[in-house]
Order: C-alpha cells, then sequence, then structure tokens
C-alpha cells in the first residue's frame, strides 16, 4: 500500500529545508495542506526519517525548541543543527528571526 498524499507532501516540505533554517511542525503541516495536523508530521517523521534520509532535526516546535527530551534525542539534534550554523539562546531556543525557512514560492499540489 502506497503512502498517503499527505505523508508524501510532508516528506517534500521536510526535504526542501535548507540546510542552517528550521520550520515547525505546524508549518509543515500547513505547507503540506493541512494546517491543523502538526502531530501528523511528528508521527511521519518518526516512521519515514530513516527510511526516506529526512533532514528530521530541521524540525521544531513552534517555540522554536527541540521537542524530544534530553537524553532522548534532544543533544543529537542540537548538534546537527549547530553543525549546520544554527544557534541557540542561553535557555535552548531558536530565533525563528535569523532561522525559519519560508519559502520563497508556494509548493504546487495541482499535479
Amino acid at each position: 500500500m502506497g503512502k498517503h498524499v499527505f505523508t508524501e507532501r510532508v516528506i517534500e516540505v521536510i526535504r526542501a529545508i535548507p540546510e542552517g533554517k528550521v520550520c515547525s511542525y505546524g508549518k509543515v503541516a500547513a505547507l503540506a495542506g493541512n494546517s491543523r495536523a502538526a502531530r501528523q508530521v511528528v508521527r511521519i517523521l518518526h516512521i519515514y526519517s530513516q527510511k526516506e534520509g529526512l533532514p528530521w532535526q530541521r524540525v521544531v516546535n513552534r517555540e522554536g525548541r527541540i521537542s524530544l527530551k534530553k537524553g532522548q534525542g534532544y543533544e543529537r539534534q542540537r548538534k546537527l543543527l549547530e553543525r549546520e550554523g544554527v544557534e541557540f539562546s542561553f535557555d535552548g531556543q531558536i530565533g525563528f528571526e535569523d532561522y525559519l525557512w519560508m519559502p520563497e514560492s508556494a509548493f504546487n499540489w495541482d499535479e
């Protein structure tokens, strides 16, 4: 059975996030066509990140923070982002004014 259309779109959006930028779960969902599906994005990342080779580390919560808990992936995600040049405030927040990815054009889902 093939992937759901929304899943395919989420994967495409995540692949498009450039190195050194981040996007929130909700923004990824909105760009994929369903602004209310942030939790679906979390699930899709969990299932497909490794299989699809997704830059999963570039997806963070709406506050610009890593959602993974310390000792459960937080440090790995932070290290990957820092290698890409993303900086964190003293309390672990990413400044969206500098690092939030805003695509220059909308995704065309009419195909």
